[in-house]
């Protein structure tokens, strides 16, 4: 059974950074697409950012130049580098990876930036 924890959500300033990791466990396939997405309060769930399994990677525009997606194959983990945090970045990020034939989700991590 696959299981994805994610982790490295938290509350920031405006213009600070932070780190969100995305740890696959219970699968001896590698990953393969990955994505990061957010859902803020009352909206629906968008995508932003994805890497694909030849390491091409393509951001949302609201994100671009900000945040950087990468993935580390021999740990399993999927990251989501994020810079120069703006408040309407106040959500919570979901990872989806393809593993095993599958898509997973993982839990969420909240992400606030607030002064």
């Amino acid at each position: 059974q696959v299981q994805l924890v994610e982790s490295g959500g938290g509350l920031v300033q405006p213009g600070g950074s932070l780190t969100l990791s995305c740890a696959a466990s219970g699968s001896s396939f590698s990953i393969e697409d990955s994505d990061w997405y957010r859902q803020a309060p009352g909206n629906l769930r968008d995508w932003v950012a994805g890497i694909g399994s030849r390491g091409n990677t393509n951001y949302a525009d609201s994100v671009k130049g900000r945040f950087t997606i990468s993935r580390d194959n021999a740990k399993k983990t999927v990251y989501l580098q994020m810079n120069s945090l703006k408040p309407e970045d106040t959500a919570v990020y979901y990872c989806k990876i393809f593993i095993g034939h599958m898509y997973y989700w993982g839990q969420g991590t909240q992400v606030t930036v607030s002064a």
